[in-house]
């Protein structure tokens, strides 16, 4: 009996039957020659070109998950005895049923945990690979994506929805073959000694990518504006540099330097070198030559970033083809620092909302506190006055005593300012109504205020 293919080698018969996309591994061609065994997938290599397709079988076995049954000749034949690994009440010949897979199992809790779960125990770690070899099976959904990460309490996987900018159409940039009308920032490059501080090979296509990007991005709302054109950039990434142009993008200022890439060779020294190097020990001979090449790539600084913040010549795509992902990401720059502009506003204004808010509670308690204050004044000046009364009353039950005479005389005389004082200060004689407020200046608040300021809407 044919062994049941484990889950890679399903992917790789699910990867023949779709046609063998571009982007797999080279280790599925050797899978597939093992497939070729099983007599599932089909090899050839024609004109140098190496091709898979599924067999009858192969497509037998994505369709059911088993491999076919063999057809019985026309001559009767003995009862087949069971073989000892036959699973108990099984039949050779009956189909069984398709061995569900991890990215089935996967995907069966993922939809029933609405798209989040946690994997623990012993085998939480083998979960990544599994949650690896998932994402690469073309079975999730073209709108979403799998996470996953390790955590303390295990292995975290979740199905997200993609964000809809990765799944946008982009209208791709043209580069014009020659300039015949450059761009304003362009013009000021090509009047530099050095343009961007390339070297001549790679100037004119430089330029021709700068003038299509430019031209792109004005079109679609943005401002640009040209920086040092004449100046290389720094070999050490983390320095600080000069842009050679600047796209204004709703508000948010991006930077960028062309950069022309080098190759890396092995140095071979010198004479002079070695010399000098068994001369004096400072002397560091250098491993490797850097040559400038043909590939360029653009440096962005600025903003958020969404695709990324380096495009370069590859292998796979010249820059030229990536114009249209730039132009992209300028636009999304913009749009999210036009999201946080608005977001720190409505932060500022409901800051502000809080700070008058805490204003207004500080007005009403300083009002408060100080109705207390003169509360308490005006209870102190009747318990002043209720015993200077009596003092009085004995002082005049005294004077009543004295013999009419010049010392009677200034006595009443004293009794008569004092008893006129009294009432003057005593609060019953006086009209009993709320106090005025007087307009409370910043340190009057500031008891009432907490941690905000008086003088704005900040914290002390």
């Amino acid at each position: 009996m044919k062994q049941t293919l484990n889950e890679r080698q399903l992917t790789v018969l699910e990867w023949v039957g779709k046609g063998c996309p571009e982007g797999a591994s080279a280790a599925y061609k050797t899978s597939c020659q093992a497939l070729q065994n099983r007599g599932l997938v089909k090899v050839a290599r024609r004109g140098g070109v190496w091709n898979a397709v599924l067999t009858d079988a192969g497509r037998h076995y994505l369709a059911h998950g088993t491999y076919p049954v063999p057809k019985a000749p026309l001559r009767a034949l003995p009862i087949p005895r069971l073989p000892k690994t036959a699973a108990p009440g099984s039949l050779p010949g009956v189909p069984q049923q398709p061995r569900k897979t991890y990215t089935d199992q996967l995907l069966e809790e993922l939809e029933a945990a609405s798209g989040r779960i946690l994997k623990s125990g012993p085998d939480a770690d083998a979960w990544l690979s599994r949650a690896a070899s998932a994402s690469r099976s073309g079975r999730i959904p073209k709108t979403k994506e799998l996470q996953y990460w390790k955590r303390r309490e295990g292995v975290e996987i979740k199905l997200v929805d993609i964000p809809a900018w990765r799944l946008a159409v982009l209208e791709p940039v043209v580069v014009p073959a020659r300039l015949t009308r450059p761009h304003a920032v362009v013009q000021a490059m090509q009047k530099a000694k050095q343009p961007l501080g390339l070297t001549r090979p790679v100037q004119q296509r430089a330029l021709r990518i700068v003038h299509a990007l430019l031209t792109a991005v004005e079109r679609n709302g943005h401002t640009c504006a040209a920086g040092t054109v004449g100046a290389g950039p720094r070999h050490n990434r983390r320095l600080p540099h000069d842009p050679h142009f600047t796209i204004k993008a709703q508000g948010d200022r991006i930077e960028f330097r062309v950069v022309q890439e080098k190759d890396r060779s092995e140095h071979v020294p010198m004479d002079r070198e070695l010399e000098e190097a068994k001369r004096y020990s400072w002397v560091r001979i250098p491993r490797y030559d850097y040559t400038p090449s043909d590939r360029l790539r653009f440096d962005l600084r600025g903003g958020h970033p969404h695709h990324g913040s380096e495009w370069a010549d590859n292998s796979e795509r010249l820059l030229e083809e990536q114009l249209s992902e730039i132009v992209h990401e300028i636009g999304l720059r913009g749009e999210a620092a036009e999201r946080k502009r608005l977001a720190d506003l409505e932060q500022a204004q409901q800051k502000h909302l809080r700070w008058e808010a805490a204003m207004a509670e500080a007005c009403d308690q300083y009002a408060e506190d100080y109705r207390v204050r003169q509360l308490d004044s005006q209870e102190a000046a009747w318990r002043r006055a209720t015993r200077l009364g009596a003092y009085l009353e004995a002082a005049q039950a005294h004077v009543a005593t004295l013999p009419p005479g010049p010392e009677r005389t200034a006595a009443e005389e004293w009794m008569l300012w004092a008893t006129d004082h009294v009432a003057r200060v005593h609060p019953m004689f006086q009209q009993l109504q709320l106090p005025e407020i007087p307009a409370p200046r910043a340190d009057d608040l500031k008891p009432f205020l907490r941690d905000w300021s008086p003088y704005g809407a900040y914290y002390r």
